[in-house]
């Protein structure tokens, strides 16, 4: 560790925890877990992810990415099974980063990404509405939206449910409010000083207003049990699967967007995919929340003036000390106030400032990030992500195979037909169009010369079209050929 950096690091961490504090409660809360794993997953990501390489300013922990993916599991599975999950997740990331796939993850499409963290998004706003107004959420995401209406009208009725949302709503409007005010007000996280108001808004009025559960750092650790192995189940590894592809692209992802950010070490991504596993299997096996790279934490680290690791390990101590020393302070903290805080957490997920460039731009993109989108609000997580990057392969192969076909009728009585581009199966309709409109007592000079890659469907059904036309004018098919074999 370098003296000189370490004052600026040292003011950094106490942004950052400031900043993480709130954030890992809430995200604990709204996934349906005792708060105290949120501040554990914080804890193991300064002091145990934050100490190894890969990344050296990215700060990880809870994140409201996976808040979604979480709930599911705990009503799904339950609590226990969450620890075994994220066991399994953290071994998962260890090995992918070992076998040196972590770079791979960068190859996923980013319309995939935005997608899906706009559809967490949406899934968060709609089920945190609830947690302000202290009525518990409908299960899915179609249900969320669909029971706003009945939301609203519970507001009007019921006293107690509208004081608890003015709570959250208030939240929201001091964080908004807190982004006006100058720079140096601004280095006080404005999410903290939200929920510090709430809390003594709902202190002093006494209000009738849900509180957060407090049970004790250590009475909240639960390992996976020695029965670990009959909870496994196909369902289960699906879980896990979608887990490790989540928290996976999204740490990367973060990683190259904190990059961009700073002008120190750039990012070893094997690496810092093993530094997430190593953090993960720790936190499956006290049985916490899972981790991820956090852009909010990440960005708020750098403008603070990090300069090394040492930002986000003291970030960690800072965690620790107030779960260890503060823990009944969580007590008095409003479910409103985090619920408000998530909310504003959903829309920043929201791409509101991307799309209409990128529907102006790359169309096909913008279709995929809206058909993500829409796929994990109306179906679930695991397969609104896997929708996507299907929707996105698709997207690629059908721009990566085009074939333009050109006929020109010479004046000797031949039909030049020339070919260009990649001759795949997707375009075959289109190339069998052209060839059979040909007359058949036409003599045909088939110029295959600008086909860069020729498929064996294609390849086959030009050779099947040729046999065709032969069988009314021998030799009527002159074929120039390409360099492109068949794929």
């Amino acid at each position: 560790m370098r003296l000189p950096a370490l004052k600026y690091d040292v003011t950094a961490s106490l942004v950052v925890f400031l900043v993480a504090l709130p954030l890992c409660v809430g995200v604990a809360v709204a996934s349906g877990v005792p708060a105290e794993l949120g501040l554990i997953t914080g804890i193991v990501g300064g002091l145990v992810t934050g100490m190894l390489p890969g990344s050296s300013l990215q700060v990880s922990g809870p994140a409201a990415g996976l808040t979604v993916l979480v709930a599911e599991t705990v009503q799904r599975f339950g609590l226990p099974a969450l620890g075994l999950v994220v066991l399994a997740t953290g071994l998962l990331q260890l090995l992918l980063g070992a076998l040196r796939w972590g770079r791979w993850f960068r190859a996923i499409s980013v319309a995939v990404v935005e997608g899906m963290l706009a559809g967490i998004g949406l899934v968060i706003i709609a089920g945190q509405l609830y947690a302000m107004a202290g009525r518990p959420a409908p299960a899915s995401g179609v249900d969320k939206l669909l029971g706003l209406p009945g939301l609203l009208s519970q507001l009007l009725s019921a006293p107690a449910a509208r004081h608890s949302f003015v709570v959250g709503a208030g939240t929201i409007a001091v964080i908004l409010l807190w982004q006006r005010l100058p720079a140096r007000v601004r280095a006080v996280p404005g999410a903290l000083v939200a929920v510090l108001l709430a809390t003594g808004c709902t202190w002093l009025l006494a209000g009738p207003v849900k509180k957060v559960e407090v049970k004790g750092l250590l009475d909240a650790i639960h390992p996976p049990g020695a029965g670990v192995l009959q909870q496994v189940t196909p369902a289960l590894i699906v879980t896990i699967v979608a887990f490790t592809l989540v928290a996976s692209a999204e740490s990367l992802f973060s990683a190259a967007a904190v990059d961009r950010l700073h002008d120190g070490p750039r990012t070893d991504y094997d690496k810092e995919l093993m530094a997430q596993g190593a953090g993960n299997a720790l936190c499956g096996a006290l049985g916490a929340l899972p981790m991820t790279a956090v852009i909010v934490r990440s960005a708020a680290n750098v403008q603070a003036g990090a300069r090394t690791r040492a930002s986000r390990v003291l970030h960690g101590v800072w965690l620790l000390l107030f779960a260890a020393l503060l823990p009944a302070a969580l007590g008095v903290i409003p479910v409103a106030a985090l619920a408000g805080v998530l909310v504003h957490a959903g829309f920043k997920l929201l791409p509101f400032k991307q799309l209409l460039p990128l529907w102006r731009e790359h169309r096909a993109e913008a279709v995929v990030l809206a058909v993500t989108a829409v796929a994990i609000v109306t179906v679930n997580m695991f397969e609104g992500v896997l929708i996507g990057l299907g929707l996105s392969i698709l997207k690629s192969a059908w721009e990566t195979s085009r074939l333009h076909v050109e006929t020109e009728e010479r004046t000797d009585g031949v039909t030049h037909v020339r070919l260009t581009g990649n001759a795949t199966f997707l375009r075959l309709p289109k190339l069998l169009d052209a060839l059979e409109a040909v007359p058949a007592d036409r003599v045909v000079e088939l110029d295959l010369t600008g086909i860069r890659h020729l498929d064996h469907a294609c390849q086959s059904a030009l050779t099947t079209w040729a046999e065709r036309h032969n069988a009314h004018a021998p030799e009527a098919v002159r074929l120039i050929p390409s360099a492109a074999g068949p794929a």
